[in-house]
């Protein structure tokens, strides 16, 4: 990653270049704020693959019970875990190969990010795809 990119800079071309989102912690309850996301993130055309291991189905989608179990190329895995249960979602999109991994609001793990980064992954944390989204389609950033 270029260290000079601003964050915004950053959140605009993974919005612009990622085609397939996966969703951990997507919950098939339409009040929960990772349904919603996701629900608009898809209403804009991208691919959402939900990772929920309790859950066989969300958004007309199949659902994952983890990462390594997502067939196919994952561009984007915006998360919806808790701090301390990011490390191994973030060594599992290491593995699967994702480009970037987005950790939602309040969602903060350093030495993970420090992890995702060493190993070439691109990281948001603490912010909302769907508000970044909406920001960049106002101001003609994104289609």
């Amino acid at each position: 990653m270029n260290i000079d990119i601003t964050v915004p800079e950053l959140q605009e071309r993974l919005l612009r270049d990622s085609k397939t989102i996966a969703v951990v912690g997507l919950s098939p309850k339409e009040h929960r704020d990772s349904y919603q996301v996701a629900s608009y993130l898809q209403a804009q055309g991208y691919r959402i693959i939900p990772v929920n291991p309790a859950a066989r189905e969300i958004l007309g989608e199949t659902s994952y019970p983890d990462l390594a179990s997502v067939p196919g190329p994952v561009d984007l895995v915006d998360v919806f875990r808790r701090s301390e249960l990011v490390p191994p979602v973030v060594e599992q999109a290491v593995q699967i190969g994702a480009k970037a991994v987005w950790l939602q609001d309040g969602i903060v793990n350093e030495a993970a990010a420090a992890r995702g980064r060493s190993a070439g992954l691109e990281v948001v944390m603490d912010d909302c795809t769907m508000r970044s989204h909406r920001r960049l389609k106002r101001a003609g950033r994104l289609a």
